[in-house]
């Protein structure tokens, strides 16, 4: 890729074409869109650059707030170590805007470039960048309007398999095809592609025939057309001789392993056909359409039980309909151990099945086995490190740098993940930096917030809630309450919102409390225990209302519905989330030193590494911010977050 340099200022080096700063050859973990700002601004080294233009330049497009910049001007200054009243690097003109004034090396021969916020930055070293997309029905064909997709994943895994091209995800590319529509140029300048995939299908009778194309989207020039012709049941050997056709002419030549496994695939159309439709539903985490993706992976198990990809979408469908059960203090456990079962025989038909490995370890963190849920993770990245999914999972078995780091590559290959953004923001809040956290959650509300109307593959809940708290935290009520609003309107078919609604009932509760308006708080409690009625902390939020409102009586009915909630999570196996109960119940009844001693307990015998993430920002707690013993407790928490 000609035209990105990389930038040398003090001990630290940006390179615009690996996406990554460094400080002495050692890689600083921070968001594409902290990047973003950091190119921006030494590219103009010396020169005032104006919040407008950073606004445009890096949020095209979204309106946001000043705080937004600050924010993100905050995490660059603490990534490079900057004071701002005495800069090295970062000089703040009041009201006006931001100049780069370290010392800027650059290679002589490379002219700078203009760095684009939505746009997806290669490592240096990597071949062309290719994006496949939906194939065409040609005639219109409704009972194989599947196959438009289908064809599509299953040429974008078998140049995967190739390791010579850089595949653009599909996930992605749906996406952006979506928002712009079939202009190639609009496409190659949104995904930064150098290739594209374009072709159709058509059906006669018993037969079909596949034609495509690899377009070099600069040029518009076909680099190489491919026709296959045959059997609609020989509907996967015409995609195999499709890509063989043209894997050569881009540079994708054919690898043994490339051959199509009988066990990770399936001859069998229908069973594809149930697949591919399965795949779609569990994909836009619609909690109506998991029971038909659940029918759907069962019938392509029952037409073809060595279908091992099939295997693995049951294991998913499964433990969606696990994670609807989440929120109560018993879930369905039994949903969860079907699930894993899934997944073990869909690797014990292909151990070398990536998406096996990388669901094993998402399902085993759930059952709080993170050892094994992390060498699961490492296997499936092992095998395949080009994936966003495979990274995210490492990232969910993970913490502390090891998940920055995984989370940063995910971002990287998908940058409109949003949900991502929440998982970093986990870290950074054990860490007690809640700046960074901030940063990083405004970055994804953003993501999330422009998807919100549109149809998207794996869209994100909670940012909002998540980022109230953070501004709770920090004192600002209004801004809190404003967040926990924006989850809470956010809407409740998608599978968690249900959950992250009662979050910000209870978040927007706090605020009130914070207010001083237990009457206001009340009734946030109990619009949360209207969606889940034996939730912990909202009995005890509803409780410490109560107790403010002078309802003694009342608020001890509360606090010993809490107290029988918290005996329910023990019973369901989650200790952690029963001793985090428990201590909110003893500080707000006047007994911080058992709050503490439960603390102490939930880090002591945890069954997640990230166990206890949220206490930094837990509004319960706040009393408790000036003991001794309650920063010992944070301290350990930023410890294990490292």
């Amino acid at each position: 890729m000609s035209g990105v340099v990389s930038y040398r200022f003090g001990p630290f080096a940006v390179d615009a074409a690996s996406y990554r700063l460094l400080r002495d050859g050692e890689v600083i973990p921070l968001s594409p869109k902290i990047i973003d700002l950091l190119l921006y601004l030494v590219a103009r080294q010396s020169a005032l650059v104006p919040k407008d233009e950073l606004f445009a330049a890096l949020w095209p497009d979204v309106a946001v707030t000043d705080n937004a910049l600050t924010q993100a001007v905050s995490e660059l200054r603490q990534a490079l170590g900057d004071d701002p009243s005495k800069p090295t690097y970062i000089q703040t003109v009041a009201r006006r805007g931001y100049r780069f004034i370290a010392a800027v090396e650059t290679p002589a021969a490379a002219p700078a470039p203009v760095p684009r916020a939505d746009t997806v930055h290669a490592p240096s070293d990597e071949a062309a960048a290719i994006a496949v997309l939906d194939f065409t029905n040609v005639t219109n064909d409704k009972d194989l309007a599947w196959l438009s997709s289908g064809i599509a994943e299953t040429v974008t895994n078998d140049l995967r398999s190739t390791g010579a091209l850089r595949i653009i995800d599909r996930i992605r590319v749906v996406e952006a095809v979506r928002r712009l529509g079939p202009d190639l140029p609009a496409l190659a300048r949104d995904l930064h592609l150098d290739l594209a995939v374009v072709g159709s299908f058509q059906r006669a009778g018993d037969r079909l025939r596949i034609t495509a194309r690899v377009v070099d989207t600069t040029s518009g020039e076909a680099l190489a057309d491919a026709k296959a012709d045959g059997l609609l049941a020989d509907v996967f050997e015409l995609q195999d001789r499709l890509v063989a056709q043209f894997a050569e002419a881009v540079g994708a030549a054919r690898k043994d392993h490339w051959v199509r496994r009988s066990n990770r695939e399936t001859s069998s159309l229908e069973a594809y056909q149930a697949f591919t439709e399965g795949r779609v539903r569990l994909e836009s985490l619609d909690a109506a359409l998991v029971p038909g993706a659940i029918a759907d992976f069962e019938r392509a198990v029952s037409l073809d039980p060595q279908y091992a990809l099939a295997q693995v979408g049951l294991a998913n469908a499964r433990f969606w309909q696990y994670e609807m059960s989440r929120a109560r203090n018993q879930p369905e456990a039994s949903l969860l151990a079907r699930a894993i079962d899934h997944v073990r025989r869909a690797i014990e038909l292909d151990r070398d099945l990536a998406e096996g490995h990388a669901t094993l370890s998402f399902l085993l963190v759930s059952a709080g086995r993170t050892g094994e849920a992390l060498t699961a993770a490492r296997r499936a990245v092992a095998l395949e490190p080009g994936y966003w999914g495979n990274q995210f999972r490492l990232a969910h078995a993970a913490w502390g740098e090891e998940r920055l780091r995984a989370l940063l590559r995910a971002m990287e290959l998908y940058p409109d993940f949003p949900f991502a953004h929440f998982e970093a923001a986990m870290v950074h809040i054990a860490r007690g930096t809640l700046d960074h956290a901030e940063s990083v959650l405004r970055e994804g509300t953003i993501v999330q917030d422009r998807q919100a109307n549109l149809k998207q593959r794996y869209p994100a809940k909670g940012l909002h809630w998540l980022l109230g708290l953070v501004r709770l935290a920090q004192g600002d009520v209004t801004e809190a309450k404003v967040e926990f609003n924006r989850e809470i309107s956010a809407g409740a078919s998608q599978l968690y919102a249900a959950e992250f609604a009662m979050n910000a009932h209870d978040g927007a509760g706090f605020a009130c409390l914070y207010a001083q308006d237990p009457a206001g708080a009340r009734a946030m409690f109990d619009r949360a225990l209207e969606l889940f009625p034996d939730h912990a902390r909202s009995l005890v939020g509803r409780g410490t209302a109560l107790a403010a409102e002078g309802r003694r009586k009342d608020a001890d009915s509360a606090f010993a519905r809490a107290t029988a909630a918290i005996d329910a999570l023990r019973r369901g196996g989650r200790a952690s989330e029963a001793a985090l109960a428990e201590a909110f119940q003893h500080n707000v009844n006047g007994r911080a030193d058992r709050a503490i001693e439960a603390l102490r307990s939930l880090l002591e015998r945890a069954e997640h590494p990230f166990a206890g993430w949220t206490i930094p920002i837990e509004p319960l707690f706040a009393s408790l911010r000036g003991l001794p013993e309650f920063r010992s407790i944070l301290a350990t928490l930023a410890d294990r977050a490292r």
